[in-house]
């Protein structure tokens, strides 16, 4: 039995979302700095996944990268920078 199913997602856009976003996203956690906004938490399946990338195209946002995180790095990611920044 999976206690913990799904995987954990990084997703990163162009643009600084407000705190007001948060709730688009809930149940990720949500950083915006230098033009950029990551999302990271735990994604169920595919369809959450879709739904996610969906409101995001919804908001005009340019995705710059998905990446599925090993497994028990949530609460690494959740402390950590994004693994690549454009430009850098």
């Amino acid at each position: 039995m999976h206690r913990n199913a799904g995987k954990t997602y990084q997703i990163v856009v162009r643009s600084e979302l407000s705190e007001r976003y948060v709730v688009a996203f809930e149940g990720m956690e949500m950083e915006a700095y230098s033009g950029l906004t990551v999302l990271t938490g735990k994604v169920m399946d595919q369809p959450q996944l879709y739904g996610i990338l969906d409101r995001l195209s919804g908001l005009g946002l340019e995705l710059l990268s998905v990446q599925s995180l090993p497994e028990g790095t949530q609460d690494d990611a959740e402390r950590s920078p994004p693994v690549t920044k454009p430009g850098h």
